[in-house]
């Protein structure tokens, strides 16, 4: 009990996250003052789901989960994957854009409303986000992000250094995992724009990276990638051993994940037009050849 009750950390991002909360209450207040019952309700729902991915950031930055995870690969890898996914798929399915916009003073909400989104000072920063948005942009960058922190030098260098350990790698983890998770979810007023079958090759794609990588951490590490984990002082369990359950953690949890994710896209296909029977058809169908008969 004392693993679960000692080590929590008082954090200034603890200021930050109630912030946001408050702030997505009162937007979320006057949105429900102007709405039918029924669309309030369900916004209610949905709010429910944005607080339970703030409550599980909080849990991975500064519970025990945090301190060991200074000591255990393992541990580190179960709070890289709250980053990367138990945190953004709850805040995602909770599409808090508008309630947080609407959280605003209404002056300071129109002032930059017209700033982002018609001031040509602001047309940087559209460009990055529409780039951002795309989602194969978001799909890579996300693959791109989850190898990049776990190769030893970026790791060794986010463990020696707080500012790149909390800001870089954690703030990187969640900001791609959110941008990921919205092109498989519904946030309005924000659009999926994968298409079913697209959604499926993401899904596949990213399972497989997470596979190699932990193969490779674990089946394939003939040592401790990370010098960081070499000598920490208490720690009876030897590196590589901690890196191979770090590495299993990551195999079952790319499966855990993966799973649903895929029966969505597969229902959602099932869902359109033509279905999943026409999509196999395409596969499977072979133009005709042309016969001497026929030249």
């Amino acid at each position: 009990m004392s693993l679960l009750l000692e080590h929590w950390t008082l954090d200034p991002f603890l200021i930050l996250v109630l912030a946001i909360a408050a702030l997505h209450a009162t937007g979320l207040h006057h949105l429900n003052r102007r709405s039918r019952p029924d669309r309030a309700a369900s916004r209610r729902r949905r709010a429910g789901w944005f607080y339970l991915g703030l409550a599980v950031l909080l849990v991975a930055v500064m519970s025990p989960i945090d301190y060991w995870a200074g000591r255990y690969f393992w541990v580190h890898m179960i709070q890289h994957l709250l980053l990367m996914f138990g945190a953004p798929v709850p805040i995602v399915a909770g599409a808090p854009w508008l309630p947080l916009t609407f959280g605003l003073p209404v002056r300071l909400r129109r002032y930059l409303g017209r700033g982002f989104l018609l001031a040509a000072w602001s047309a940087p920063i559209r460009m990055v986000g529409r780039t951002l948005l795309r989602p194969w942009v978001t799909v890579g960058l996300f693959n791109v992000v989850m190898v990049l922190w776990h190769l030893p030098g970026p790791f060794d260098l986010a463990e020696r250094n707080q500012a790149v350990h909390i800001w870089l790698m954690h703030g990187s983890f969640f900001a791609a995992g959110v941008l990921f998770w919205l092109q498989f979810i519904e946030s309005r007023p924000l659009r999926v724009r994968l298409s079913p079958v697209a959604q499926l090759g993401a899904l596949f794609l990213t399972n497989g990276v997470m596979w190699f990588l932990a193969m490779a951490l674990g089946l394939f590490a003939t040592g401790s990638w990370y010098v960081v984990y070499d000598h920490v002082p208490g720690v009876t369990l030897p590196p590589l051993a901690d890196q191979q359950l770090g590495a299993a953690i990551l195999w079952v949890c790319g499966d855990f994940w993966c799973l649903p994710a895929v029966i969505a896209a597969v229902r959602r296909l099932q869902e359109q037009e033509d279905g999943l029977d026409g999509l196999l058809e395409r596969i499977v169908r072979r133009p005709a050849v042309p016969t001497r008969d026929g030249l």
